[in-house]
């Protein structure tokens, strides 16, 4: 049976070609739900904490879908430094997750995605496999029926035009003078999200250079007309914002014929200095691997030679990305979630009864003080006065602290009683201050940026590959206002319009979107734990709506599950999906904030968490609950599966870690609100 490890330490879970089967588990009423939560507890905090790194953190594998392993092998034939082993290793991976009708999904259970089938086809030519092997021809045949190349999305289209497989003049032009638009004009690199900002500036300087490396095979068996490729398409109305940013590429193409030389170079060099200035210490790029790549690329392009130190580690920094996986295949993580796993673990495993002294819990209270960010990054372009303050979700990241993370680090501290609790007061105000510094003009917090909103980006035909602006979320805002309660700031005029916008963002039903994880149920299961903290009573209108839709999609199991397909079709798959352990656990966490501890939804939900669990302590979770972008790009946070439901069984034994005063007394930080 294939594994993959499940954090740092080595331990073995399940493949997801091996994963159980969505059979309703019988759950024994015998044992009271008192002592199956307490047994569960007690195994999943011991399995928890036999994962923590000797350092203190935790990190859990990050999945997403085989397109990152795909462009790595891409990458790796670009630059001439393709070998054997990591070939093979990759190509095992990629073939095991191919499904049964040849096609490659972007989540577990998802229907076959078009250019993520390309991309996997690709690389898997690359790896030697015969395009007239029963396995590829079935995906090949699948792609001509999509519509073949031509209706995959650009980014595809751009790592197969590096080799000559498709046209430079047949894609969208990004002109690298983009780095001289002022802030105030619209389509700056800071008009976007810190991720496709990142990603972009580099592809600037690749769209100018248009390079084409010498293809080792023709792809004709993935055009729908290999005479005739890319059949031409009718433009969007010209009243449409579609067909207006049609026309304006139009208008960029014909620029890139007169562009002046010199301002041309001078914008590449413009990029580049800008990608060098945001290389991190371990050689990355924002700690994740898409920018890393496109700037290796563009770096190299300009004349930078492999052995050059922004490179090397640059190159170095995405070996690091690889999860090898027991049985030899070879994955590629998208980014790296070690602060992000280890403050959830942090809180779970407090709010589960560990003594807030325990050893591990200071250990992980160290290494989070460690990582807390004391420069300005990208975010003082917009907030140039605000002091810094606050954490990344990955290893290294200091020009993108994010406020989801600082939010959830701080709550995590504030649990922990550390041996020097001045040190925790002052980074936990710096955090306050940061976080209430990046609130948006409408009361709410987006993820890195501040009123990150304009609607142009998204409009751009080069932007098809997800969400690339940073608007406010309902999940981030309510964490946010979760923190501020917490440390005493619940009255406050501005967690008050928190309050309110979270309030204002309630759907009909009475969930919430989650936009950074799967999704009403992440979204209502992050906002009622906010509301009743800021001192909402369980009585409101909106808790008592929220805490009716959350029993109105209760499987019959007795568990909560929401498919992806949410995202595109709500009114079909809003709450609706196979149970999860780590939905299951929001749903509980959201209705135990609502006072709903004695209620047949809770009971039965605690059971079925006790019932799936495993022996070892831990849970097993094919489906994929975590967003990057929606619909676009999803994620399987293989840590999620043990934090979450120890949080709620622990909440469910334990009551509210606030109620337990685990956390600052009321008015702790407020002094310090505005200045440290």
């Amino acid at each position: 049976m294939t594994a993959t490890t499940d954090g740092s330490t080595g331990a073995i879970l399940p493949s997801r070609a091996a994963a159980a089967s969505d059979s309703t588990l019988t759950i024994p009423e015998t044992a009271g739900v008192q002592e199956a939560a307490t047994r569960a507890v007690r195994r999943a905090t011991d399995f928890l904490l036999a994962r923590q790194d000797a350092e203190g953190w935790w990190k859990g594998d990050l999945e997403t879908n085989v397109t990152m392993d795909a462009e790595d092998l891409l990458l790796r034939q670009f630059l001439g430094i393709l070998d054997e082993t990591t070939t093979q290793a990759a190509a095992k991976f990629i073939r095991g997750e191919q499904r049964e009708d040849g096609t490659w999904a972007t989540f577990y259970g998802g229907p076959g995605e078009l250019s993520t089938t390309v991309e996997a086809y690709v690389a898997l030519r690359l790896a030697g496999d015969a395009p007239d092997a029963p396995h590829m021809a079935k995906a090949s045949a699948w792609i001509r029926e999509q519509g073949g190349i031509a209706a995959s999305r650009v980014f595809t289209r751009i790592w197969l035009a590096l080799f000559g497989w498709w046209k430079w003049d047949d894609l969208p032009e990004l002109p690298p003078e983009l780095i001289f638009f002022p802030t105030w004009f619209p389509l700056n690199i800071y008009d976007f999200g810190c991720w496709a900002r990142q990603t972009i500036v580099p592809l600037t300087i690749v769209s100018a250079k248009r390079p084409v490396r010498p293809a080792p095979f023709a792809l004709d068996e993935l055009h729908t007309d290999p005479a005739n490729p890319n059949p031409p398409r009718p433009l969007a109305p010209v009243a449409s914002w579609d067909g207006v940013f049609q026309r304006l590429d139009k208008v960029v193409r014909g620029y890139r014929k007169v562009a002046v030389r010199r301002l041309r170079k001078a914008a590449m060099n413009a990029a580049a200095r800008w990608i060098i200035e945001r290389q991190e210490n371990d050689g990355c790029w924002g700690g994740i691997q898409p920018p890393a790549v496109y700037s290796v690329i563009a770096l190299h392009l300009l004349g930078y030679d492999l052995q050059h130190p922004v490179l090397r580690e640059g190159l170095a920094s995405l070996d690091r990305f690889a999860v090898w996986r027991e049985d030899g295949a070879r994955m590629i993580e998208a980014c790296q979630s070690p602060v992000w796993d280890t403050c959830l673990a942090t809180i779970a495993l407090v709010d589960a009864g560990l003594p807030a002294d325990h050893p591990q819990l200071v250990k992980a209270a160290d290494w989070m003080l460690g990582e807390e960010i004391a420069r300005p990054g990208d975010w003082a372009v917009r907030r140039p006065e605000l002091p810094p303050g606050g954490w990344a979700f990955e290893f290294h990241n200091d020009n993108y602290p994010d406020i989801d993370d600082t939010a959830e680090v701080a709550l995590a501290l504030r649990r922990v009683r550390h041996h020097d609790p001045e040190h925790v007061d002052r980074a936990i105000g710096r955090a306050v201050r940061w976080n209430l510094g990046m609130q948006s003009k409408n009361g709410a917090w987006g993820a890195f940026d501040v009123d990150n909103t304009s609607p142009f980006p998204n409009r751009l035909p080069f932007c098809d590959f997800g969400e690339v602006i940073d608007p406010p979320s309902a999940d981030v805002t309510a964490h946010v206002v979760e923190m501020l309660a917490a440390e005493g700031l619940a009255d406050d005029p501005r967690t008050r319009r928190g309050i309110d916008w979270l309030l204002a963002e309630q759907e009909p039903d009475g969930s919430w979107f989650g936009r950074w994880g799967v999704n009403y149920l992440y979204g209502t299961g992050s906002v009622l734990p906010a509301l009743t903290a800021a001192g909402l009573p369980t009585s409101h209108p909106a808790i008592r709506r929220a805490v009716a839709w959350l029993e109105s999609v209760q499987n019959d199991d007795g568990g909560w599950g929401e498919d992806l397909r949410s995202y595109k079709d709500a009114r079909e798959w809003s709450g609706r999906g196979a149970s999860t352990p780590s939905q299951t656990a929001w749903a509980l966490m959201a209705l135990l904030a609502a006072g709903e501890k004695g209620s047949a939804a809770v009971e039965r939900g605690v059971r079925w968490l006790a019932a799936t669990q495993r022996e070892d302590g831990g849970w097993d979770e094919p489906y994929f609950t975590g967003t990057g972008f929606p619909w676009d790009f999803s994620i399987n946070y293989h840590l999620y599966r043990q934090v979450f439901p120890l949080t709620a069984l622990g909440r469910y034994l334990h009551g509210d870690p606030f109620e337990r005063k685990l956390l600052a007394p009321a008015g702790k930080v407020s002094a310090r609100a505005e200045g440290d």
